[in-house]
């Protein structure tokens, strides 16, 4: 049975530059709400623009234009930019709408007749920039605890939401629903804050004599509502007038009770605040119910430094799209970082991943594919014979990704729903070097090389309808490569089933789906450089490398020319001395103080030993629940910033990619590794 699903975005401030912040949680937004279309459920996308307030006023006056021509402008920039992003959103809310005016002061009005708000006269710092009054032991040395800027001392009457009477019941909302912010540093956070002080009165005006660009008050002409309580109330005044008709009624009404509770809200840590407070309580006292969800992601430097005009080093999602595609960017940044936590943008790890996984990977098990089936089978699919091992091994991989998948994106755990959908595109390629199609056919195993190959096509077409929320485009190709049709009317229920493709459909061959990104060795330098070919991307790339072409799209990676020393050799006796065991984690967390280690508890069979490993940067700890991993298990116990280690488990790293090493099948704990 189907369930509906609203989603909404922040509405980004007019005023800002798109970067990969408003494009991070747009992405995330968009495979929630594409996902939930393939499951068939009716889904509400929520994004949009953010346009009152004193620094609108101020850019629109300094360039001559009304505020609202000023807004009309900008907010086009963010349009542009979803287009380009393939971001499926339903509505784009912009808060000059006259719809979304009108149900602002409606609930303005609501809450003063209610004795929610109350004029007083308020004395405090102010400011401008983040358009937010400060307490005297708020601030820092005369400027904002936020943006560091200067605030000044102004005095004025203005109205007040009695933010302060739902102290209690926001803490106890928060205790009874475990998964109202997320993740849980978030949660910890905000009730930390509650818990500990007292909350205030929320001031929600501004007088016209110093801010006239807002919503007026409806029961004061002489004051503009505060910028957050208009912004805030998108999420709610959509439902009225740009969501889609319930039940095929267009009564806002109608429409506003089937859609809301918002199921996520998903915004930057830095308005977890304003969300999970002033959001909430606002709510509490309209009597309205709490979104399901406000989901607080991270931010993203740049090379390991903090992204800012003034270093140059601002990663422009256009740019990155312009050069790469939408697919590989969408793909990076979700697969690159568990969503919650800071991550990091570096040109090199961004074309490593590229290489690999998407290139390597994915790209070349489709080319392969359809080159084999084209040269044995005349271009058409052929008929699959009797099952064997291998057959049902990667159609029970196949068969268990929907759990999987499912599972991941109920806790929007990203990067883990795309590596337990990359276990099907490492089995297909696994599987092709276990059956040698091409050996096959000079035996002239005609029959066997046909299941073979309608087995790849079939994990094919599975690998495209799972990625498809993540990588739309490149989901498509391949469906429709493999001979499938009607790819924006597919179903996860009907097409999540082995055996789909039917025998005899001709496949379709199309361009490479993500040709490599070049390397080679920058002899001058000594070191190997990256031909990436924009000035977003490439940093501080050489610039006398400016007229060369950058990205080799068709042909071979050059040879790199390198001088290397024979490694130390050693005998099999002293090999033997090493006893790896497979081992299971049952608890993982972080160790105090570090971003790198994690404390394990991993069950080896006949104990369960702690083991502190260095992979902080690369999981979180709910990643590495119940994950299969090797372990060194005749280590000498070692201290690592004072947590004792009894093992070591072992790892693989390429550039900054690191990967646990874990058996491809369940194994019983305690399992010798030979």
């Amino acid at each position: 049975m189907s369930t509906k699903f609203y989603i909404t975005t922040p509405i980004y401030y007019v005023n800002d530059v798109p970067h990969i912040g408003h494009a991070y949680t747009t992405i995330a937004a968009d495979v929630m709400a594409r996902y939930h279309r393939l499951k068939g459920d009716p889904v509400f996308f929520l994004t949009g623009t953010d346009e009152h307030g004193q620094k609108v006023e101020k850019a629109a006056r300094e360039r001559g234009r009304t505020p609202k021509e000023h807004a009309d402008l900008l907010s086009v920039n963010f349009r542009k930019l979803w287009e380009k992003l393939e971001i499926t959103h339903d509505a784009f809310i912009r808060t000059t709408d006259m719809e979304h005016i009108a149900v602002v002061q409606e609930l303005l009005q609501a809450l003063f007749d209610k004795g929610e708000i109350e004029r007083r006269t308020y004395e405090g710092w102010y400011c401008t920039p983040d358009e937010r009054f400060w307490t005297e032991k708020e601030i820092v040395e005369g400027k904002c605890p936020d943006c560091g800027r200067p605030v000044e001392q102004i005095k004025e009457d203005n109205y007040f939401f009695l933010m302060s009477k739902y102290q209690e019941r926001l803490i106890g909302h928060i205790q009874r629903h475990p998964d109202f912010i997320r993740p849980e540093s978030r949660r910890n956070e905000v009730l930390g804050f509650l818990t500990t002080q007292k909350l205030g009165d929320l001031c929600i005006s501004r007088p016209k004599a110093r801010l006239a660009w807002g919503i007026e008050l409806p029961f004061d002409r002489d004051f503009v509502t505060y910028v957050w309580f208009d912004a805030l109330v998108n999420y709610y005044s959509a439902t009225r007038y740009l969501s889609p008709a319930a039940g095929g009624s267009q009564d806002p009404g109608a429409r506003e009770r089937f859609w809301w509770p918002a199921d996520h809200h998903l915004v930057g840590k830095d308005i977890l605040t304003t969300h999970s407070v002033y959001w909430s309580t606002m709510l509490m006292a309209l009597d309205r119910p709490l979104p399901r969800n406000i989901f607080a992601h991270g931010w993203w430097t740049r090379d390991g430094r903090k992204m800012s005009k003034s270093l140059g080093n601002v990663i422009d999602p256009n740019e990155v799209v312009d050069t790469y595609g939408a697919d590989a960017f969408r793909y990076f940044v979700l697969r690159e970082v568990p969503f919650g936590l800071d991550g990091d943008f570096s040109t090199e790890t961004f074309i490593t991943r590229f290489n690999t996984e998407l290139a390597n990977d994915l790209g070349n098990l489709l080319s392969r594919v359809m080159t084999m089936v084209g040269k044995y089978f005349d271009g058409k699919i052929p008929p699959a014979g009797a099952e064997e091992q291998s057959d049902r091994e990667l159609r029970e991989v196949a068969e268990g990704l929907p759990a999987l998948i499912e599972a991941d994106l109920a806790h929007l755990t990203f990067n883990k729903y795309l590596q337990d959908a990359w276990q099907l595109v490492t089995r297909a390629n696994r599987y092709v070097e276990e059956n040698a199609p091409w050996t096959l056919a000079k035996k002239n195993d005609m029959a066997r090389l046909a299941t073979v190959m309608y087995n790849l096509a079939e994990a094919l077409r599975l690998i495209a309808l799972h990625l498809a929320p993540v990588v739309p485009g490149t989901a498509r190709k391949i469906w429709t490569a493999v001979g499938m049709d009607g790819f924006d009317q597919v179903r996860l229920a009907e097409e999540r089933q082995w055996g789909r493709i039917a025998a005899g459909a001709a496949i379709k061959p199309g361009a490479q789906l993500f040709p490599r990104i070049e390397t080679r060795k920058d002899t001058g330098r000594g070191s190997e450089r990256m031909n990436a070919p924009d000035k977003s991307i490439r940093g501080q790339a050489d610039k006398s490398n400016k007229g060369e072409k950058r990205m080799e799209t068709g042909a071979a990676a050059p040879k790199i020319e390198q001088t290397t020393t024979a490694p130390e050799l050693i005998g099999i006796e002293e090999f033997a001395k090493v006893q790896l065991r497979v081992g299971k984690i049952v608890a993982a967390e972080r160790v105090e103080k570090s971003d790198k280690l994690v404390k394990l508890k991993v069950d080896i069979g006949t104990e369960t030993r702690q083991v502190v490993a260095g992979i902080g940067k690369a999981y979180a700890p709910e990643q590495l629940l119940d994950k299969q991993i090797v372990i060194v298990a005749n280590l000498k116990p070692a201290k690592l910033m004072g947590v004792e280690s009894q093992g070591m488990l072992l790892a693989a790293s390429s550039g900054d990619i690191l990967s646990v090493v874990t058996p491809d099948k369940e194994i019983a704990p305690g399992s010798k590794v030979k």
